[in-house]
């Protein structure tokens, strides 16, 4: 495969774009660590929300999604599509709790909702377990969807695909903050719409392909294009519908769809203007990333079954690359022409580096602030947290890097993460809304989560995964309720600091308030309105979840189906709207 001339013209001018916009916002991101890992925290909701969608569309998504269609046709989708739920609740419960907050990183949470050695122990070890150990794994899954796409593209040995495409996002990353980054994200994410709605088309029209009606009607892909799963098959609907329904959303730690908000979702919201700002902006990454963007890496899915039906059959065509399903995506970009390749090849490197550079960033504020100022230095200067944010994106990546090369497959590290994570994301819903909760709660959730998880991947008991995941869940769950109810709660006074910055709504406060009254502490009344805010939440995941299917319908040629689920679609927003100005 040989890049045009053109092809070197788009993608070097991409490359050359990112480095400006970092080395033109540097000196202001280097000003202390507010700037550098919060923007100042000054951002408005479209750009933000535009960040987290770049963000969340990196090299590995088209692959992960290809993957899943190959395997389980469309309604496989349903084990990331749930997450929408858990995105809403973040949306019109979490974003406002978070911006009322005020930290500077989601960690530092821990210290003004919990007290005393456990809280700083949570603080301290979770900025290693989250900030290294989950982000290494998450970049490398991303890095390692660069190596298929540069082996297959480009003929590139693995080693080289990562060392290429890590050395801009570095500097970018490492010298322009996460302004830089959230600057960056804007354009990629524009180059990466493009690049992938285009291709779809190109491909789809394909000789071989025959255009959209031979597409839909090819023995392979037919079966492959309903939006849920066979009720008939009992097991294909627990795996792909019931589970992740019933009990992944809320159940599972997963980045970019955390319960209750959290990671380089929370630093967004934690970075807007105010707290409409933080609302508006995790509102909008919601529609896009679940009802805009897949349907372009579905479409190109479809067209791999068509010209690779069998795995075979991508080996054969490219015998060098790291085999998997994942592959049918990079396998199908190889029949684009020169302009359209590079553009393509520069929405990629766009989403890739959209990825790595908030992992960077989110990672090294995690270190730099919640490890090296908290435990190492703490009389350290801004200038030098600064610099060790710095430090820490370069090694990082370097970590990332060579754990890809022993990876495989985006799914199956999409899975160890789910089962690590699985029953810690009830403690995250409730911790902001039941007084019990303490550090104990958490560092048994995420203890017991991690043992399961390795018993489950070292020790052969012929489970399924989604038995694995249910058991983890059941484990974890009763063992940090038991752990809450058996430990002593967090100190009055923390709680009553942290309740009267954040005013939450709920009865789980209502023992606590009784015990604030003994004491003689003064509690600020709430102004939210649970039932508005739940009332939206369920508005929100009805409108994006109809205009994902109404746009599937729209492909599909259904245009009695997707005019319902449009009209559906413009009610839902309508009522939304209605109730958010009741607020």
């Amino acid at each position: 495969m040989h890049l045009a001339t053109l092809d070197w013209i788009l993608i070097i001018s991409f490359f050359v774009i990112f480095l400006v916009i970092g080395l033109v916002v540097a000196k202001k991101s280097g000003k202390n660590t507010q700037e550098f890992f919060l923007s100042g925290r000054n951002m408005p909701w479209w750009l933000l929300g535009i960040s987290m969608v770049a963000t969340t569309f990196s090299a590995d998504t088209p692959n992960l999604v290809t993957d899943i269609v190959r395997q389980n046709g469309v309604s496989g989708n349903w084990v990331w599509w749930t997450f929408l739920i858990t995105g809403m609740l973040t949306v019109f419960v979490y974003a406002k709790l978070w911006r009322r907050s005020k930290v500077l990183t989601d960690l530092q949470f821990y210290e003004m909702r919990y007290s005393g050695k456990p809280a700083a122990f949570l603080r301290g070890f979770r900025a290693l377990y989250l900030g290294v150990f989950f982000n290494v794994m998450i970049m490398a899954s991303v890095c390692l969807a660069a190596i298929k796409i540069g082996g297959v593209l480009f003929n590139l040995e693995p080693w080289e695909c990562v060392l290429y495409a890590s050395i801009v996002t570095v500097i970018y990353s490492s010298i322009g903050g996460l302004r830089g980054v959230i600057f960056t994200d804007f354009l990629q994410f524009i180059i990466a719409m493009i690049g992938s709605i285009w291709a779809a088309y190109y491909i789809v029209n394909l000789p071989e392909v025959g255009g959209l009606q031979n597409l839909l009607s090819n023995e392979n892909v037919s079966d492959k294009l309903n939006f849920l799963p066979d009720f008939g098959d009992t097991n294909t609907l627990l795996v792909l519908l019931i589970i992740p329904i019933a009990v992944q959303w809320w159940s599972v730690w997963y980045p970019g769809a955390e319960p209750g908000g959290g990671g380089y979702i929370a630093q967004r919201m934690l970075s807007a203007k105010d707290e409409k700002n933080a609302i508006g902006a995790t509102l909008l990454f919601n529609i896009m990333h679940y009802a805009l963007r897949p349907w372009p890496w579905i479409l190109i899915a479809f067209a791999s079954l068509v010209v690779y039906p069998q795995l075979t059959d991508i080996q054969a065509q490219f015998p060098n690359a790291v085999l998997g399903h994942d592959l049918g995506y990079s396998a199908m970009l190889t029949k684009l022409p020169a302009g359209l390749l590079g553009l393509v090849v520069a929405s990629l490197i766009a989403a890739f580096m959209s990825t790595i550079s908030t992992h960077l960033n989110w990672g090294s504020s995690y270190i730099s602030l919640d490890f090296y100022k908290r435990f190492v230095k703490p009389e350290a200067s801004e200038k030098e947290l600064v610099g060790v944010g710095q430090i820490s994106t370069i090694l990082l990546m370097a970590f990332s890097a060579l754990l890809a090369l022993v990876l495989s497959s985006a799914l199956e590290t999409f899975a160890i993460l789910l089962q690590i994570g699985a029953g810690t994301g009830l403690i995250f819903i409730l911790r902001w809304f039941w007084w019990r909760v303490n550090a104990y709660s958490e560092i048994t959730g995420m203890a017991v989560s991690f043992i399961v998880a390795i018993v489950f991947n070292f020790v052969e008991m012929g489970l399924e995964p989604y038995e694995k995941l249910v058991i983890g869940v059941a484990i974890t769950t009763v063992s940090w309720i038991a752990i809450t109810l058996l430990t002593r709660p967090t100190d009055t006074k923390t709680l009553a600091n942290f309740y009267n910055a954040i005013t939450p709504y709920g009865n789980g406060w209502k023992n606590f308030k009784k015990v604030a009254a003994k004491a003689n502490i003064s509690l600020r009344p709430s102004h939210d309105v649970f039932t508005i805010d739940l009332a939206s939440m369920l508005l929100g995941i009805v409108f994006v979840y109809t205009s994902l299917f109404a746009t599937g319908y729209v492909i599909y040629g259904n245009v009695m189906g997707a005019t319902i689920l449009i009209g559906i679609a413009v009610i839902s927003a309508f009522f939304i709207f209605r109730l958010w100005k009741r607020k």
